[in-house]
């Protein structure tokens, strides 16, 4: 049980860690402010001809009588916003960290300079183009797994009693897993490490990453959280992958070295 405190206590030093590094903060703002807006106009339109697709694709139950036509295309109606709210939450991570894959790699590798006894960060070494490819293939193949999960949890939770308690409580521990492996893979693929070996590293870790993953995925449901605490969540990520990895860590000492894409170092001390 410990882990669950010292995951915890990732997700903290990373909210920490962008606190002291303001530059890096904002520009790690960005990528989710855009997912935001997008994700928003998606649920909006949903909410506004989601029960005319209802309508559209049940037409077996146009000569039902009142009220069993009613009630059946508003119970899919409301499935289908659940679904696309689930999802929203799910894959608001992937999609945020595809769009903003330079900024967060900026911030991964800032953050593994800043605590690394020889100040230097792991680099793939891979083009951008390839770095985004395996980024959106790897994304793609988390979202079909969490979607399994969402469906499976949706439709269990028509169970009484079960489906109102326990239900919830494992979707909240399956969606802060996911997105654990989303946030700790900005960190893991600059190494080198592929999907199915990252999936190996947190499953043998369970607690630790449902520590940092579980309250995350709590604050992630309130609106616009997510936004704000992307930047720090990716640092925290980062900080947990280097123990995952086995790798030593040490305070950070305010290490600002020169980013190559050019952007301008904030030179204040930090600390995680």
């Amino acid at each position: 049980m410990r882990d669950l405190g010292v995951g915890f206590g990732y997700l903290l030093k990373g909210q920490r860690w962008v606190a002291r590094h303001g530059k890096q903060y904002g520009f790690g703002l960005v990528p989710g402010l855009i997912t935001l807006v997008l994700y928003a106009a998606a649920l909006v339109a949903l909410a506004l001809w989601g029960q005319d697709f209802v309508s559209w694709s049940t037409p077996f139950a146009d000569d039902w009588s009142s009220p069993w036509q009613g009630l059946f295309r508003g119970l899919l109606t409301a499935v289908l916003f659940a679904l696309g709210l689930l999802l929203s939450v799910v894959t608001f991570t992937a999609v945020t960290l595809l769009i903003g894959q330079p900024f967060y790699e900026n911030l991964s590798e800032k953050v593994d300079r800043d605590v690394s006894p020889d100040g230097t960060a792991p680099e793939s070494g891979l083009p951008l183009w390839r770095e985004l490819w395996i980024s959106g293939r790897d994304s793609l193949r988390i979202v079909l797994r969490a979607a399994v999960w969402g469906v499976l949890l949706f439709a269990l939770g028509f169970i009484p009693v079960v489906g109102q308690t326990a239900v919830p409580v494992i979707g909240i521990a399956v969606t802060g897993f996911f997105l654990t492996e989303e946030l700790t893979a900005v960190a893991l693929q600059r190494r080198r490490v592929e999907l199915r070996d990252r999936l190996t590293l947190l499953r043998a870790r369970k607690t630790l990453i449902w520590g940092f993953g579980t309250p995350l995925a709590a604050a992630f449901l309130v609106p616009f959280v997510a936004v704000f605490l992307m930047p720090g969540a990716v640092a925290g990520a980062t900080l947990m992958a280097r123990e995952l990895m086995g790798e030593e860590t040490e305070e950070g000492r305010g290490r600002e070295d020169a980013p190559s894409d050019g952007w301008p170092a904030h030179s204040s001390p930090s600390g995680v």
